[in-house]
């Protein structure tokens, strides 16, 4: 029997490991020619609700690369329609929403998530990969309220963010009661991943960054705090991780979570001076993965240099892998990551 590899886990909780653990957002997917060949048949929601080929989706880049650990294929938007919102992903735009929230009576109008009835598909996906297929932990994600929110007022992509700032601002009493059942939702939603095999879980709040700090305490930070105050219960690393939301990164030092994930633009060694104590994960930026190899190396090493000053460090990108990444550069870039950490920490 192939030993379970706990590297990742011990990572998140501040241990000494071996060598640097490492995994990629987006890993699952998108530059993988084995994806694109199933995407010419299936949607985005269509494998999702396949659970044995989800589960194959997800465990490909673990056999591809290998990688510390993987990473649940499904998309944030996977939970809304258990709560009422009609969205639909569309190819070349992303998440649309036939029902934005424009009013109070609007958000009063969502429902519950009942995971084990409404979304069944995505705990087996996880089971089967848990009791049957993966040697390494599987992380459970979820999107965050912000994010979440941003999508349903826009009704799909935005640039700016106006309308879901401008109804944040101008609409405080429905804001707030969007953040309490987009939490309700979240907390679940995780709870039933975690229960059904998930070994940690990663938080993605990928709009965030468009608001200020001031703002990001008095409208988000105190619903981030009772998501992690609740899901801390589950005893499993957690996770948080936004774009363009350097400026955040001590914020979500204080929440009770175990791993800050930094984008490209917040420097490890400036996130420590910053008073950031807790694990970091990150934070190549992903546009590198085009250059020759020699520059990737020269990039990474900088990284893992900064990375391994104190136990605690998961080597990821700064985002997510895009479509154009050679697969074949993310396994060699794996290999490195492992030889040149390990010799490092001998």
């Amino acid at each position: 029997m192939v030993q379970f590899n706990d590297t990742f886990l011990r990572a998140c909780r501040g241990e000494r490991t071996d060598y640097v653990p490492v995994w990629y957002m987006r890993q699952a997917g998108r530059s993988q020619p084995e994806y694109r060949k199933i995407k010419e048949k299936y949607s985005l929601f269509e494998i999702t609700h396949q659970p044995e080929l989800c589960a194959y989706v997800t465990k490909l880049p673990v056999d591809q690369y290998n990688v510390d650990a993987a990473i649940l294929y499904k998309d944030i938007m996977s939970p809304l329609p258990s709560i009422g919102v009609d969205v639909d992903i569309k190819a070349g735009i992303g998440p649309v929403i036939a029902n934005p929230i424009r009013s109070l009576e609007d958000v009063e109008k969502l429902g519950k998530i009942h995971p084990e009835q409404d979304v069944p598909y995505v705990l087996e996906t996880i089971r089967l990969l848990t009791k049957e297929m993966l040697s390494v932990p599987l992380i459970g994600f979820a999107g965050a309220p912000f994010t979440l929110a941003s999508y349903m007022i826009e009704g799909g992509p935005s640039r700016n963010y106006n309308k879901t700032k401008s109804f944040m601002y101008a609409e405080p009493k429905a804001w707030y009661a969007l953040m309490e059942k987009l939490a309700d939702m979240t907390i679940a939603y995780v709870q039933a991943q975690v229960a059904a095999g998930a070994k940690a879980v990663q938080i993605f709040d990928s709009w965030v960054g468009a608001l200020n700090v001031a703002d990001y305490r008095l409208y988000i930070k105190p619903t981030m705090e009772r998501i992690f105050t609740e899901l801390r219960e589950l005893n499993v690393p957690l996770i948080m991780f936004g774009v363009g939301a350097s400026h955040l990164a001590n914020e979500w030092h204080d929440l009770p979570l175990d791993v800050v994930g930094l984008d490209w633009r917040l420097p490890i060694e400036e996130a420590r001076a910053r008073g950031i104590h807790k694990a970091v994960q990150g934070n190549l930026d992903p546009a590198i993965l085009l250059c020759p190899w020699e520059e990737i190396e020269v990039r990474a090493k900088a990284i893992l240099d900064q990375g391994m000053k104190q136990p605690g460090y998961v080597f990821n990108l700064g985002h997510g892998v895009f479509p154009e990444v050679n697969p074949d550069t993310l396994r060699r870039l794996t290999a490195f990551v492992h030889e040149y950490s390990a010799g490092q920490l001998r």
